[in-house]
């Protein structure tokens, strides 16, 4: 069995930010990784993602952004290669191809059990990310299996796809982006819409990133949230990675052909049954955009920026007077169904009491229990606890509270 002051699962980008802080603080860490550098980005990801933030915002721990296109958006690839260059300039000492079997309480630490040995540590960062497993509803489990079912693990690029109509459910980012691709390939695509946040990509001629960053909308703490529950859930944003783009929303798609319906409500006698309530959904999400959109301009008068555009309003998001409550199964209307309900972490390895009822992870600002902590999940610490850029400033208050109150002194 080896032992370490502080292991850390996972070498992603949070794993990574956590690493540097370590480093800094010269406090002796490793790096587990289940596969490479940059794991879920490089094998779980379809081929044309981009990121939804600019270039410019991809900042970590002492490393930023060092191509010459700041206000683009990277491609796989290129993200890639981002947290690539970063593991290898901090240094990181990760072990790759080590995947973790179980975590148990041990003396004041813990015991961590791997494909490739045993690990004693005194304090435990779980960085596995928010987005390990993706959610799939109920009614999934009565699809006919004439009809090929996929998440957005496992969609690559629409040639994969049998020929013929595709349903896609879920209309935040990932659902209207791939719905937007297979529709651009010539196939017939339909769109359960339930919840989600409609958003322009560009606001008086600024990213919307931008306005969110400097307003102080992303530094948002969670002392600042009423229901923190709720927060932690909201859908993302409907963007997507491109400067020639100022909406991909439901206006757009339904331009492109896409047929817009209701969320899924169940499967019963080879039809799928979609929900009445899209209008209702449509409405919501329309009056979210247009309070930030207040709360930004509310923030552009105070503060006298200038060099930005006139502040503009949007129309309503198009609803059908009658849209679609049902559609057969069985008569080929629908090849292929995917399911961008949304994802959720996995942390079935961690055999320890520290979840609540729904089986979710209980923590405080990133602390589980003494010695364990937990980087990387939605609202954290702060609204852009799970971004790239957000989650750098989380992996420092903790890196200051291991020195602090775990015992460790500088090597």
């Amino acid at each position: 069995m080896r032992n370490i002051s502080v292991l850390i699962i996972g070498a992603g980008q949070a794993g990574l930010a956590m690493s540097r802080c370590l480093s800094d603080r010269s406090v002796p860490h490793v790096v587990l990784e289940r596969g490479e550098v940059a794991n879920s980005w490089r094998r779980e990801r379809w081929d044309s993602l981009r990121l939804l933030t600019p270039n410019w915002q991809s900042r970590l721990p002492g490393f930023a952004y060092r191509g010459n296109d700041p206000d683009g958006f990277m491609s796989m690839p290129e993200i890639i290669g981002h947290l690539d260059d970063y593991a290898e300039t901090i240094a990181a000492p990760v072990e790759t191809g080590t995947s973790v079997l179980s975590v148990r309480s041990e003396g004041d630490g813990y015991q961590v059990s791997t494909n490739r040995g045993e690990w004693k540590c005194s304090n435990l960062v779980v960085a596995t990310g928010a987005c390990s497993i993706a959610n799939v509803p109920a009614p999934a489990s009565a699809m006919p299996d004439s009809i090929t079912q996929l998440t957005p693990f496992e969609y690559k690029t629409p040639d994969q796809l049998a020929a013929g109509g595709v349903l896609v459910v879920g209309a935040s980012a990932t659902g209207v982006q791939l719905a937007s691709e297979i529709s651009a390939s010539g196939r017939e695509v339909t769109l359960a819409a339930g919840e989600h946040i409609r958003m322009p990509r560009y606001y008086r001629g600024r990213d919307i990133q931008w306005w969110m960053e400097y307003a102080g909308i992303h530094g948002t703490s969670i002392n600042e949230i009423d229901d923190l529950a709720r927060a932690r859930t909201v859908p993302s944003l409907q963007l997507v990675g491109s400067s020639r783009k100022q909406f991909l929303d439901l206006n757009a798609l339904q331009k492109q052909g896409v047929e817009i319906t209701g969320r899924v409500a169940g499967i019963r006698d080879s039809h799928i049954q979609f929900s009445g309530s899209l209008a209702n959904c449509c409405s919501l999400s329309d009056l979210k955009m247009n309070r930030l959109l207040l709360t930004l301009d509310a923030w552009a008068r105070e503060t006298g920026i200038e060099g930005i555009e006139p502040a503009v309003r949007f129309d309503p998001t198009a609803v059908s007077k009658a849209p679609r409550l049902t559609a057969s199964l069985s008569d080929g209307r629908f090849r292929t169904v995917i399911w961008a309900t949304g994802f959720r972490p996995d942390f079935h390895w961690l055999e320890l009491p520290v979840f609540d009822q729904r089986g979710r992870l209980l923590h405080e600002e990133g602390h589980v229990a003494p010695g364990l902590y937990v980087l990387g999940l939605p609202f954290l610490r702060r609204r852009n606890s799970a971004l790239i850029d957000g989650v750098g400033k989380d992996a420092e208050t903790l890196a200051d509270h291991i020195i602090r109150n775990r015992g460790l002194l500088a090597a």
